[in-house]
């Protein structure tokens, strides 16, 4: 099968949907596929190229008119010099650039929605068939109005990812302990306020914690200044982007992530990988990452004091915090990017199967000849 993604940067800095994107380019190539990325530069170019995948570039940065009519017309060359038997984008700028031409030429094509918070997240429903990373992000697409039959509900999964080292050979951070832990983008969407309100509330009855922030963001100065005026501000730490995060987490005594609204985030599964006792907000596809609250304690996002309280019986009681800790490791199977590929592969078999009766390839795609 010849299979193209479509994203609109190839960044390694933390980018979770880049790193599905990569993880699937990768592990098709693996199993024997052609494989194609197509998005502007990034850090992951020259593993992808060591890989086997074929890196097509696409500079989608600048929103001015004459820049998009001649970022479409790019996207058809490199359609016509790939010849892909289905077209998978993830990412909204892509996924229109390369839609005149997946419809004119019949390919099949698939909108990967990663951000149902995004107003636009609709815009990805325009591909024949649309995957949400949770089954809450289905019935969310649904109430916009986006048939069920076209959907397809796919977990992220990012365990045992070509991206990262195996965890067994990492040492822990150094970290004082204890240690409340959250890696998360820097905005407001990722809860971060409401953390460190939850963290000042803690911190008199537990004056040994620190609180460690990993991560980058829009909004970090604000959350610097908001930390600034803390009383423990000299506890609250910003570590900024960490390429390899596990070696916090396993030097973690409660990690967190206080979301407001989240998809399917990444970072859960490596979390439980790392035997981490999870707090997390119970708001869109968190409970699925935590087996509905099985591997993870869910909390009401945009509450502090409910946050505070929660970390802090934790904090209290090791024995609680160890038998969470044992949870979030139990189970983890599912979570693979093996899984997710499979997953993802009987989506393009299903497209493909549509084609006409004694085509091998699917509909348009003969037409095209490389430029």
């Amino acid at each position: 099968m010849r299979i193209l993604h479509v994203a609109n940067t190839l960044s390694n800095r933390g980018n979770g949907i880049v790193n599905v994107a990569v993880d699937l380019a990768i592990e098709q190539r693996r199993a024997g596929h052609t494989v194609g990325l197509l998005a502007g530069p990034g850090g992951y170019e020259q593993m992808l190229k060591a890989e086997g995948v074929e890196v097509l570039p696409l500079d989608q940065s600048s929103r001015r008119p004459l820049d998009l009519l001649k970022a479409t017309l790019r996207a058809r060359s490199l359609l016509r010099h790939f010849r892909p038997d289905i077209v998978h984008a993830h990412m909204q700028t892509g996924l229109l650039l390369c839609l005149p031409w997946t419809k004119l030429y019949r390919i099949p094509s698939i909108g990967h929605l990663h951000n149902v918070h995004d107003k636009s997240a609709k815009r990805m429903a325009l591909a024949d068939r649309l995957i949400t990373v949770s089954a809450a992000v289905a019935e969310e697409m649904q109430r916009q109005g986006v048939p069920a039959a076209r959907i397809r509900v796919v977990l992220n999964r990012n365990l045992q990812s070509p991206r990262q080292p195996a965890i067994a050979t990492l040492e822990p951070a150094a970290l004082a302990r204890p240690a409340i832990l959250t890696i998360a983008g820097m905005n407001h969407r990722k809860g971060i306020a409401e953390l460190m309100q939850a963290f000042d509330s803690l911190a008199a009855e537990f004056p040994a914690a620190n609180l460690y922030l990993a991560g980058e963001g829009s909004e970090r100065k604000l959350f610097e200044e908001q930390a600034s005026r803390s009383p423990v501000r000299d506890r609250i730490h910003f570590l900024g982007f960490h390429a390899n995060p596990h070696s916090l987490m396993l030097a973690c005594d409660v990690f967190v992530l206080a979301s407001r609204r989240d998809s399917c985030p990444l970072v859960l599964g490596e979390a439980r990988l790392a035997g981490c006792a999870i707090v997390a907000s119970n708001v869109d596809g968190i409970p699925e990452a935590l087996d509905g609250g099985a591997a993870g304690i869910l909390v009401p996002p945009q509450s502090p004091a409910q946050l505070a309280d929660t970390v802090g019986s934790l904090l209290r009681d090791d024995a609680l915090r160890n038998g969470w800790k044992q949870r979030a490791a139990t189970g983890l199977e599912k979570f693979s990017v093996g899984h997710m590929v499979g997953e993802v592969m009987d989506l393009y078999r299903e497209l493909l199967d549509r084609r006409p009766r004694g085509s091998s390839r699917p509909a348009g795609i003969a037409s095209l000849s490389p430029e």
